[in-house]
């Protein structure tokens, strides 16, 4: 057993990306494991089962395996930036509700057999609040980054991507000069390293923001 937490982790899972954005801003080093997806490791899916990232083991055994709560656990042991005092769990919720819904039915319409720009259209509207709520403060909750926002800035980056040239046309200027502020900071930089999918026997990778 490692003397480290392990974070079974997939680079562009928007869940565990903000699951590394707490553990990061918390400073908790812990041994990453980079998933390949098609190609989940054993020991990931004995510690949760439902083979979804991230996974996080602590050193005693204890499985957390929901995002929001491996945030939660990182950032009750350190929060320097008090993300935990910027946070709105209804906002979160539709996040990864009806804007998740949306988001993977725009994304993958052969997956899903969606109507992709139904969805996407959908997912605007939940844009729309987010440049609204942007416009007062500059954040989610507040003049500086909070929990909400690493919550959700995540998935809008996303759904961004899908079309990037549909989503800088949109009139979303708050929002869209919130997401590249984030895109662009040193916390995500830090947290986007390219890593080799783990195998067993791999030397440790430590990753801490």
């Amino acid at each position: 057993m490692s003397t480290l937490p392990i974070l079974y982790s997939f680079r562009r899972c928007p869940y565990a990306m903000r699951a590394r954005l707490a553990l990061a801003i918390s400073g908790t080093q812990v041994e990453l494991r980079e998933v390949k997806l098609s190609a989940k490791p054993s020991e990931m899916l004995e510690a949760s089962p439902k083979g979804t990232v991230p996974v996080f083991v602590l050193p005693d055994g204890r499985v957390i395996d929901e995002s929001l709560d491996v945030m939660h656990w990182a950032l009750a042991l350190n929060d320097p930036e008090h993300w935990l005092k910027r946070t709105d769990e209804a906002l979160i919720a539709r996040n990864d509700g009806p804007f998740k819904h949306d988001l993977d039915r725009y994304k993958y319409p052969d997956r899903h057999g969606s109507d992709s720009l139904a969805h996407r259209q959908s997912g605007l509207t939940f844009l729309h609040t987010l440049d609204e709520r942007l416009a007062a403060h500059g954040q989610l909750c507040g003049p500086v980054r909070g929990l909400a926002d690493m919550a959700v800035m995540p998935f809008v980056r996303q759904f961004a991507a899908v079309d990037p040239a549909w989503f800088a046309a949109q009139p979303l200027p708050h929002l869209q000069r919130w997401l590249a502020g984030h895109c662009e900071s040193a916390l995500f930089g830090a947290i986007m390293t390219k890593f080799a999918p783990w195998r067993d026997g791999d030397l440790p990778v430590h990753f801490i923001g």
